[in-house]
């Protein structure tokens, strides 16, 4: 189990740690709770160690081109000093991992997979790369810090932070004179930023960041808050609504897939699937009752015959009822009624649109 640079703090904290990917996180901090936490960032600001996601490196001649044949998403839509959300795919069009991609330039990209995904993207691309690229794994070379919520710009300028980025651009920043990327990111559907300093500087940058969050009544928050956040967006976690098994197809992630830019990895089985459509497709659900969907629980129809699983569900913090991702039969839609097994007894729910409460990524 490999830890977190800012590990001794989140134990000073008396923070509930799991495994994260082989990285030993924290889940919630006892003095305040993944609902308190959740509340932060809804309302005022929260920060994230997120150092257990990965970073790589991709550079040389052709690295353009390269990554557009491996990855779904065109890097041709975006403009240097921006960030793109995109998929690896195996060629069958399962998801090997979903990676923000940042282009520097056409020649220099840097890469942030999954915890434990890492090893198997650069192993993938480093196989399929020309001689001309350098491919280098720098997992434990940087942290990540997330820092989300309406009063994130704030801190960042109390601060002395330029922070004045569009949604998904990034720009080289220093906080109290250490360098790091600050990228308009997140994985909260809140106004939000990204931080990867060097690891040698997460712990002094977290202590100020930690600091400053305080003064404007935010709180450190831990992974179990993210994934409520991220819920209510409805965004996906690889392992749970991607996967080897789940094409982005299934996954109603066609919109990180540049269809008409040429083949990439996975391109000619997702095409074939979209041609002929998926026998089943990523839903939200909403229970109408108490239940509290959670993952692998089965959902039925009418008559009790199943027609999906859930792949990710909880309690929502914001709505104050229980949520839920499905991979439900393509036949059902939105405004359809389903049930959920829970443990045994049937809880209602509706099929509704995402997300479940309103994005706010690219407002103040």
């Amino acid at each position: 189990m490999k830890n977190s640079p800012l590990h001794s703090r989140h134990l000073d904290l008396k923070a509930k740690m799991a495994d994260f990917g082989g990285w030993l996180m924290p889940i919630e901090y006892p003095a305040s709770g993944v609902l308190a936490e959740h509340a932060a960032v809804r309302e005022r600001v929260g920060l994230f160690d997120v150092s257990h996601l990965g970073k790589a490196s991709v550079k040389g001649i052709g690295s353009l081109d390269f990554l557009n044949s491996m990855f779904s998403n065109d890097l041709n839509r975006i403009s240097d000093g921006h960030a793109q959300y995109t998929l690896l795919c195996n060629p069958e069009g399962g998801v090997i991992d979903d990676v923000i991609i940042y282009r520097k330039s056409e020649t220099d990209f840097f890469l942030v997979p999954n915890a434990s995904n890492t090893h198997e993207v650069v192993r993938n691309l480093q196989s399929h790369a020309p001689d001309s690229l350098t491919i280098e794994n720098l997992h434990e070379d940087y942290g990540v810090i997330a820092l989300q919520g309406p009063l994130s710009a704030t801190v960042l300028k109390n601060l002395g932070v330029s922070c004045e980025l569009d949604y998904m651009a990034f720009s080289e920043i220093t906080i109290a004179h250490m360098p790091a990327i600050l990228c308009r990111t997140g994985y909260t559907g809140e106004h939000g930023f990204e931080i990867i300093p060097l690891r040698a500087d997460v712990g002094p940058m977290w202590d100020l960041l930690a600091e400053h969050v305080l003064k404007v009544e935010g709180l450190v928050c831990g992974l179990g808050a993210r994934d409520t956040l991220r819920t209510e967006m409805g965004y996906p976690l690889h392992g749970h609504e991607l996967s080897l098994a789940i094409s982005p197809v299934q996954a109603s992630a066609t919109w990180a897939i540049g269809w008409r830019k040429g083949a990439f990895q996975g391109s000619d089985a997702l095409t074939a699937e979209k041609s002929v459509g998926p026998t089943r497709r990523l839903r939200a659900l909403r229970s109408k009752d108490k239940g509290i969907p959670r993952p692998e629980m089965i959902v039925t129809d009418a008559s009790g015959s199943t027609i999906g699983v859930v792949t990710s569900g909880t309690f929502s913090p914001t709505l104050r009822v229980g949520i839920a991702l499905a991979l439900v039969e393509s036949s059902y839609s939105i405004g359809d009624e389903v049930s959920i097994d829970i443990r045994g007894r049937k809880s209602v729910a509706s099929i509704v649109e995402l997300p479940f409460v309103p994005s706010r990524v690219r407002g103040k």
